[in-house]
Order: C-alpha cells, then structure tokens, then sequence
C-alpha cells in the first residue's frame, strides 16, 4: 500500500477532514483543484467530484496537491483525470512563500533555472524553499516541477497530435525515457495508451501551431474579453469581444526561448452547438518560437484570464451585500484580468495614470511602436510590447504629456530594465509596494494596480480612481476614497472582484481604470 513521509493535509478526525470528505460524497466539483483525495486501498488519487464510489473515511488521505499524492505512492485516476483540472486558488491568490514558489514553479523556473534558481528569485535559500514547500504542499521543488511536466504532457497526449517527442520536449522533460517513465508511472498507462483512450478532438497537425482547451471553474463572465478589447495596444493586440460563437482576444508574447503569439476564445451556448465538445468553452490557439515554453505560456494565459478563480467563494460573499446583489446575480463569476508581463503593467499603469481609457490606449499604441516587429499567423499581429530596455532607450521620443510624467516612466523603466527594480507574480506584496511607492512619481494608486494585475491579489479596492468612485456614486455608495474605503471591508477578502462589479454595474465593460 502506499505510504507518505509527506503530511496529509487533514486528518480523519479534524474539521477539515469532515469537511473535505462531505465534498467528495456530493461530489461537488466546485472542489475540484483545490485538493487531491487519494485512496489507500486502491493506491489511486482523484478529484473531488470523481463519480467512483465514494471510498470509506479510514481509507481516504487528502493533499494539497498531486506532487504530494505522487510523493506518498499514489497514482492519477483514469477515470476523473485529477490532472485536467483548474488550478488551486489558495496558491493563485495567496502571497505568502509556498503562493509565490508555486507561481514561478509553474511559470517553468524550476525546469529553466534549477531549485537554485527559484530560490534565488525568492531571496531565500534553496533549503529553506524546499523545507516550507513539503512542509505546506507536501512535496519539493523537484517534485512539484515533476507534477506540472506530468500534467502539460497530459494535456499534449490528449489534446493535440504532436508526435511523442514533440511533447516531451515541450512538457520540459529532459530525456524520452524520462518522460516515458514519469507518465506510467503518474497515469499507469504508456503516453501512446493515454493518447488512444483519449482520441483527440483538437488535432494541431503542426509543432508551431497548438490547439489546446483549458479547464475553468464555471461561471465564468467573459466580460473580460471586453475589458481587454477596450485597452488593446496596435499590433500586441487584437480583440473581438462579440465575435460570433464566443469572444476572442489574440495578443503576441515575450516567451523564455522566443516571442511567439496566442487566440483565445470562451465558447458562447451558440458555439458550443456549432460542434465543441461540452465542456470546451474556453480554447486557445498557439504559436511558439519553441514548444518547450508551452507550459509558461498555459500559466501566463490562465492568469491573464483569471481562470483559477474559485467563483463560489466570490459570488458567496459579494452576494451578501445589498448594493452589490444585484449586480452578482446578473453576472455570475466575474473575472479580475491579470497579465502576460509584469513589467508591461507598470508601464501601462504609469503611461495611464489619470487619463481615459482611450486616451491611455492612443498613448501606448504609439510607445507600442517600439516594440520588436513580429510576424504572426494571427490577423493584426505585428510586435511585441516594447521591454522596459526599448522605452529607456526610445521612449522620449514616443512618449506625450506632462514633462514630469515622462520623466517618471523613463526612470521606471531603466530600473526595470537593470533589475534596480523587480517585478514579478512571485514578490512579496508589502516589499514591491514600497519599492515602487518609493520612487518619484510613483504613488500608491499605481502600486495597488500592480498589486490587481501582477501579483494577482484578490483584495484590493483601488479606491483613489476616478471611473470607480464615479461608479460608486452611481451605486450609492460612499464616494470619496476614505469612505468608500471603510464601506469596502464589508467585502473582504475579494475587494478586486468587489471593483469590478462596480465598473460593470453603471459602465460598459471596455470602462475601468485606464489601463
């Protein structure tokens, strides 16, 4: 039988023991991604809402993750695929060390750089990273690296036509052999048999152009397509939120080995009648220099769009409010967009920083030209965003308004650009905040706006802007930043999600903060 030197995360007689299990007895699979439920007598771990008989107490150990199941002996379900699920929220919205590993580790830092590497970029020591990471997740590393290869190549067999090779490569494996044995071993089943069980739906016929499905916790408010149509740069972007059969947003992409570009799509009812499977709402198409940064670019685009999201815990508490109901119940599971790269968000935030949303979009589509030209399969694709390098070096020239406001992105973007200034998914909130406050022109405003957009942080309430206050008085509720503020505590810990329901409830969706 399996055994773990991992700790469980609950056990048979705690409340966190009764709770979890009274979820995979309903098998409610709101739960699903949140924790992995392994089973001693069959040495299998599944998802919360696997339809397999619900297994006897004494025999369940649940994990935090599936590194940790595989740690303790067990292997994936084949009949709820643990693998297929959204991501954990506890880890997408938390910043503490184990939230910030996680995000690098699945960004492929490990892969790229080594342990030494993510603890470098932490500011912690190798031993240390490894130490709070099995003593919160249940595994290192190493093992958690392993996971994700474990699940990317997972979603190659099943979901494209790239020969073997090509997916091992692409999932960071470092040898076939490895891949071959990690895949048995985790699925109990070859990478050929994985791929002939699952027959393929979405056949890509080409290593440079891959078509894969995403899982998302449903509700899902596509409104955010919107929200990106309105702020699309020139040539980075193109976005077409009522396109028929579902929205679409393309964008180009600064990759580890390469640019490259993606199309995204969330399927409406009409499209999925036009042929998607059920369940495939959310679809991305994608363009790589290397398939090997397939992994960094599924993390970037689940970010961007917000896809690890835990809409029940939302909606649950923002429902509550009288003013906010309304707006909850007419658009369930709003989305809070996120980013593809960090440093282009300090940009737009600072390029932005009191003006429309047109007019911050005038403003960076010309900046945008600084960008490396790009050839893309993707209509209206033709450059990178500018790097903090090319806005140093050329911004002056591209760059309108007040002396004082350009002065301030110039002298952001040579720290950017010299690593004088880090920002990252993975920072400590308290520390970027007063790394970026403490430079000239750098206000708070901006530093909350990084905080919503890169590090992903679901409370914060940007409550110094213009558009939301006006929103709020729209709403009724207080509009002056203190007060407002005060009223907002109501809606801890999703006060980003709370803002956007407040730009939603008395604005089209392309309105917001101009960036």
């Amino acid at each position: 039988m399996p055994t773990s030197t991992a700790p469980p995360t609950a056990t048979v007689t705690g409340p966190l023991f009764a709770e979890r299990y009274r979820a995979i007895a309903s098998r409610d699979r709101r739960f699903d991604g949140q924790f992995i439920t392994a089973v001693r007598t069959t040495g299998i771990y599944c998802r919360p809402s696997c339809p397999a008989r619900t297994p006897k107490p004494e025999n369940v150990t649940f994990y935090v993750t599936s590194a940790a199941a595989h740690e303790a002996g067990y292997r994936a379900c084949k009949r709820c695929l643990p693998e297929a699920v959204p991501g954990t929220p506890s880890w997408d919205l938390a910043h503490d060390l184990s939230a910030r590993a996680m995000r690098l580790v699945e960004d492929g830092v490990v892969d790229r750089e080594g342990v030494d590497g993510l603890a470098r970029r932490l500011g912690y020591s190798a031993r240390h990273v490894h130490r709070v990471l099995v003593d919160e997740l249940g595994a290192g590393p190493v093992s958690l690296a392993r996971a994700r290869r474990a699940q990317t190549a997972r979603t190659l067999l099943t979901g494209t036509d790239l020969r073997l090779a090509d997916v091992a490569f692409a999932a960071g494996f470092g040898s076939i052999r490895q891949f071959n044995d990690t895949i048995t071993e985790v699925f109990d089943a070859t990478p050929s048999a994985l791929r002939a069980r699952a027959r393929p739906t979405h056949p890509s016929g080409t290593t440079s152009l891959i078509e894969l499905t995403l899982p998302v916790r449903e509700p899902y408010d596509a409104g955010i397509f919107a929200f990106l149509a309105g702020r699309a740069v020139s040539g980075v972007e193109v976005a077409d939120p009522g396109a028929p059969g579902g929205p679409t947003y393309a964008r180009t992409l600064a990759l580890p080995r390469g640019p490259g570009a993606f199309e995204a799509r969330y399927a409406t009812d009409e499209g999925l009648r036009r042929g998607r499977r059920p369940g495939s709402r959310f679809t991305i198409r994608l363009e790589l220099t290397s398939v090997a940064d397939l992994p960094a670019a599924i993390s970037r685009i689940r970010r961007l769009f917000d896809l690890d999201a835990d809409p029940g815990a939302v909606d649950d508490v923002l429902g509550r409010d009288p003013v906010l109901a309304p707006g909850v119940a007419r658009t369930p599971g709003i989305r809070v967009p996120g980013t593809v790269d960090p440093h282009e968000i300090v940009l737009r935030a600072l390029v932005g920083q009191q003006i429309s949303v047109a007019a911050a979009r005038t403003h960076l589509t010309r900046l945008g030209t600084l960008g490396t030209p790009y050839t893309s399969r993707f209509a209206g694709l033709t450059r990178l965003f500018p790097t903090a390098d090319q806005v140093a070096a050329g911004g002056r020239d591209h760059l309108r308004g007040p002396a004082r406001r350009t002065t301030t992105i110039l002298d952001v973007a040579h720290a950017l650009a010299s690593g004088e200034l880090v920002v990252s998914a993975a920072e400590d909130p308290a520390r970027l905040r007063a790394a970026l406050v403490a430079r000239p022109g750098v206000g708070p405003w901006t530093a909350d706006y990084v905080a919503l957009r890169v590090l992903h942080d679901p409370d914060v309430l940007l409550a110094t802007d213009g558009a939301l206050r006006t929103a709020a008085r729209t709403l009724s509720l207080p509009h002056s930043p203190a007060a407002l503020a005060e009223r907002a505590h109501a809606w801890a810990p999703w006060r980003s999600y709370a803002g956007m329901h407040i730009w939603r409830g008395t604005a089209p969706t392309t309105e917001g903060p101009a960036r």
